[in-house]
């Protein structure tokens, strides 16, 4: 049997067997091991990528965590600040009517003092007005008993 081109069939369907035979030791030998790295490769970033999502994940609610404690944190400081103003504002009173009630109490001894000096200065004017009153008394008796002495020795005198 002649065909033309000087083709035979059990040439071609020889090659055919052994192409058959490559690829399949082929896809054996080199797709299936690249294939499973590939998988094992996809499978390990996807890992990577869903840890990095959880992860993520929990940031978020970390942060969201941080900011209720952040915020409750800074209601507790800002009573506390309220705390602290009003004791601070009831301290200043406290010190204000201390003041006060000191000041009453100087004013109030300075003007006792001030009388217990004025009595004093009244004593003591009235007692040497007394003493003047009397030594002007004593000088004006010993002048009138002088006069009178001396009348009293002229009277005689004559007699």
């Amino acid at each position: 049997m002649n065909i033309p081109l000087n083709i035979d069939w059990q040439q071609i369907l020889l090659h055919l067997l052994n192409f058959s035979i490559l690829t399949f030791g082929l896809y054996l030998l080199l797709y299936n091991p690249i294939k499973k790295f590939m998988d094992e490769r996809a499978g390990y970033y996807n890992k990577l990528d869903n840890e990095a999502i959880d992860k993520l994940k929990q940031a978020e609610n970390l942060k969201i965590s941080y900011e209720e404690r952040l915020g409750d944190i800074e209601k507790e400081i800002e009573g506390r600040k309220a705390c602290a103003v009003k004791e601070a504002e009831v301290a200043a009173d406290k010190l204000l009517q201390n003041a006060k009630e000191q000041a009453a109490k100087l004013l109030l001894d300075a003007k006792e003092a001030a009388q217990q000096e004025r009595i004093k200065i009244l004593e003591d004017a009235q007692q040497e007005i007394t003493h003047m009153a009397i030594f002007a008394t004593e000088k004006l008796l010993a002048q009138s008993a002088s006069e009178a002495l001396d009348q009293f020795l002229d009277v005689v005198k004559k007699e």
